[in-house]
């Protein structure tokens, strides 16, 4: 089987195609054939970060198809579709070293893998009517956005929800936020990018590069009170706009850090806002199968813009890390 590796260095340009001998399952065990992965800016920080372990398959993100199974194998069979969980032993409850210690294409080989052998617990079935490349999309961005806005944000109808940048997780929380039937702010430095939001049901459009000061536009937009969630991608960068943006007793769910890791932070401006701020990491399996059927019940689809074979893996890492994108980047295997 063919697989992406990076083997002595890394970066970009060190990701190779290599052949690997197909896997065998053992007891309790399962092989995927992965038809399709998708890329996070996770897994272009994991290529480019130096963090300890080589050789490494990367990307956690993959949907396909069990090819054999195990002795003792009873959650899936032969010829299921489905999508391993980015954290493979957090099934269930809070998060915990252990189980956060699992992650594919990190801890553990990813998906950019065409036969990839894991427990039978590591994987859930993909939602009906889903495609390998739609399941792709779910495991991480999805996944992250459900569980910030639903989870541990309980959104509710007439909420109002910002998101920041038109990515994966972006993306997707506008979709499970308007799904809820809340009301979505959200940000871009694209007017391009603006108008396809809007065609998602995005309620109010504020480019922050014509409007740096956007927490103020979000305090004019909600009268004053400020936003009930938001889903905070940019980190240091922009954690002091969400801050002023967000109501009193409003929620911030910490994602992303595409705008750095550490800035001096206001603390007054915290207990201030009495905002619950909480950290989110993905999710276990138990909140994908939520996920998967309220996805379901409300039709959500997911938005790929790109699309790439394997042997472009280079090209596709080099569009992640251009930000060009909206929505998902996939690789077919």
């Amino acid at each position: 089987m063919r697989a992406v590796v990076l083997e002595t260095a890394y970066g970009i340009d060190n990701l190779k195609i290599v052949e690997r001998p197909d896997p065998t399952p053992g007891r309790g065990q399962i092989v995927v054939d992965i038809k399709a992965a998708t890329l996070n800016y996770r897994d272009l920080a994991t290529v480019t970060a130096p963090s300890g372990r080589l050789p490494l398959v990367p990307c956690s993100d993959g949907g396909g198809v069990v090819s054999a199974i195990g002795e003792g194998v009873t959650r899936v069979k032969v010829g299921d579709h489905v999508a391993p969980l980015f954290f493979q032993t957090w099934l269930a409850g809070e998060p915990t070293p252990h189980g956060l210690g699992s992650a594919l294409g990190g801890a553990l080989d990813g998906v950019l893998q065409e036969k990839l052998l894991l427990s039978e617990d590591g994987v859930t079935p993909a939602p009906a009517g889903y495609s390998d490349e739609d399941a792709a999309t779910l495991p991480c961005a999805a996944l992250t956005a459900w569980r910030g806005l639903v989870i541990e944000g309980k959104v509710k109808s007439g909420d109002v929800v910002v998101a920041q940048g038109t990515g994966g997780v972006s993306i997707f929380a506008l979709q499970f936020a308007k799904a809820a039937g809340a009301t979505v702010i959200i940000t871009s430095s694209s007017d391009e990018k603006l108008a396809r939001a809007k065609a998602l049901g995005a309620d109010h459009l504020v480019n922050y590069k014509a409007t740096p000061d956007w927490a103020k536009e979000v305090r004019r937009i909600t009268g004053g009170r400020g936003a009930d969630h938001i889903i905070e991608v940019g980190g240091a960068g922009t954690f002091e706009q969400s801050l002023r943006a967000v109501r009193l007793g409003g929620k911030i769910a910490v994602i992303g850090v595409l705008g750095g890791f550490v800035k001096d932070l206001n603390v007054a401006a915290i207990f201030g806002t009495n905002a619950h701020i909480h950290g989110v990491t993905v999710g276990s399996r138990d909140h994908f199968e939520s996920m998967t059927r309220a996805i379901e019940a409300n039709g959500v689809r997911p938005v790929v813009d790109m699309r790439f074979p394997l042997d472009q893996i280079r090209d596709a890492f080099q569009a992640m890390k251009a930000g060009s994108h909206f929505g998902k980047i996939v690789v077919t295997l």
